[in-house]
């Protein structure tokens, strides 16, 4: 069920049997047909890309991501992949990556945990331990540490209370200044209980108050009084609870800025997106920043990979 702001949706002419056929074609004999393979592949959803590998595997006794895997190489295999992965799958096999590689990619654990609901931590956490034979919060609690881990591990319970609680948000927006403007040192599990805990909803009115109480936007306080991987993650739970969209915004504007290209963070939202907010994500970004998501991508990468990632973004805002 793809949803209003996704710029990727199922085919309405979708036949399995049809588009297992097309790519067999793409991939047969000398060469690979690349355009096929993306031009197919980016205008069916999860779901419809699943049928069609179970039809592949069918008609030609074959798996359709390994020979995707052997006839495409780089970037561009690396989105294909994505995008054939459900997405619960692929958000478990990036966490996965990001704890048992050399050192923790602390910035995809951030990522997922802040931006995901509940009902998705919930499946990433079930998944995990299906995939892995072992506890996602372990492996976290054992590639982490101090207040960045207990921030992380609250995330993982996803219990955040519902609603707003109108008595409590003065009360909660004077406990943050008090434990960050107000004193000498900062007291972040104060930060962590009330960030970790509290509903989007109820948040952005705490935000509100507490620019009133103190004078400074809660992003502001977050940078001056903490720093490392807790700021990072305390202040993408803010821009989460003020708008997923806009978040994935600055993260593409920032994974593309610059020297070089951060290809795994691009790569990781354009597919985890597409079918979710891709549209509103578009739309921040051009409120956000002097450009389109579009003409960056167009600017920042090349070949089948960018031809993948243009047809993902599913237009131009000029």
């Amino acid at each position: 069920m793809a949803t209003k702001g996704a710029s990727v949706k199922p085919f309405a002419q979708f036949d399995a049997k049809q588009d297992a056929e097309a790519l067999y074609g793409a991939m047969k004999g000398l060469g690979t047909n690349e355009d096929t393979i993306l031009q197919l592949l980016t205008a069916r959803s999860n779901t419809q890309r699943q049928q069609i590998a179970a039809t592949y595997k069918n008609l030609y006794g074959k798996d359709l991501v390994d020979n995707l895997k052997s006839e495409l190489g780089g970037k561009f295999e690396t989105i294909i992949v994505g995008l054939m992965t459900p997405p619960v799958l692929y958000d478990v096999s990036e966490l996965r990556a990001a704890i048992k590689g050399a050192g923790t990619d602390e910035h995809v654990l951030i990522e997922i945990l802040a931006s995901r609901t509940a009902k998705q931590i919930k499946e990433i956490t079930a998944t995990y331990k299906k995939e892995y034979g072992c506890v996602l919060e372990d492996d976290i609690e054992g590639d982490t540490s101090g207040h960045f881990k207990r921030l992380l591990v609250i995330l993982m319970q996803a219990s955040r209370e519902e609603g707003i609680n109108a008595g409590c948000i003065d009360e909660d927006a004077q406990a943050l200044f008090e434990a960050g403007e107000k004193k000498y040192g900062t007291d972040e599990d104060k930060f962590i209980t009330i960030l970790g805990n509290r509903s989007a909803e109820h948040l952005r009115k705490v935000f509100d108050q507490y620019m009133k109480t103190s004078g400074y936007e809660i992003e502001e306080s977050i940078t001056r009084e903490t720093s490392g991987s807790l700021k990072n993650l305390l202040l993408a739970v803010v821009k989460c609870a003020r708008s997923v969209p806009a978040y994935f915004a600055e993260s593409l504007y920032y994974s593309m800025k610059g020297a070089g290209t951060d290809d795994k963070t691009l790569i990781r939202i354009m597919v985890s997106r597409s079918e979710v907010d891709m549209l509103d994500i578009r739309a921040q970004f051009r409120r956000m920043f002097a450009t389109s998501l579009h003409s960056m991508i167009n600017n920042d990468t090349s070949g089948d990979y960018r031809k993948t990632l243009l047809l993902l973004c599913g237009g131009d805002d000029h």
